[in-house]
């Protein structure tokens, strides 16, 4: 993405992709590495942005991948998403839960956010 082409991330867009919310409800699974998988199609009518998680996620895509993708910040992300699980059009499951069990650890969530900065200027 060119530095030209960013989204509009002012308070008022991003309040009205949110419908006002500031946060997702404390039980919804999102973190930056949940694997997130389309369970349906987009339909005629939709918020574009959920349009657009739909088909990334076709494939399981995290959610720090689709931040990146839509250049939304996470929590914006993460609200879209659990309007999505919340009517199934979405799954959602943590790679830990695909481990073996035993040692598996994740990286650490503050050099996942540095990450996702870090692809956003380049």
């Amino acid at each position: 993405m060119s530095p030209g082409s960013h989204r509009d991330e002012s308070p008022d867009r991003l309040y009205t992709l949110t419908g006002g919310r500031t946060r997702s409800a404390p039980d919804t699974p999102f973190d930056l590495v949940t694997l997130v998988v389309a369970e349906s199609e987009p339909v005629p009518g939709m918020q574009s942005e959920h349009a657009a998680i739909l088909r990334m996620c076709r494939r399981p895509t995290a959610v720090v991948e689709v931040a990146a993708e839509l250049a939304l910040p996470v929590g914006i992300v993460r609200i879209l998403l659990a309007d999505l699980l919340g009517t199934g059009r979405i799954s959602a499951r943590h790679p830990r839960n695909a481990g073996h069990g035993s040692a598996y650890r994740l990286p650490d969530p503050d050099i996942l956010e540095q990450v996702l900065v870090g692809l956003r200027n380049l």
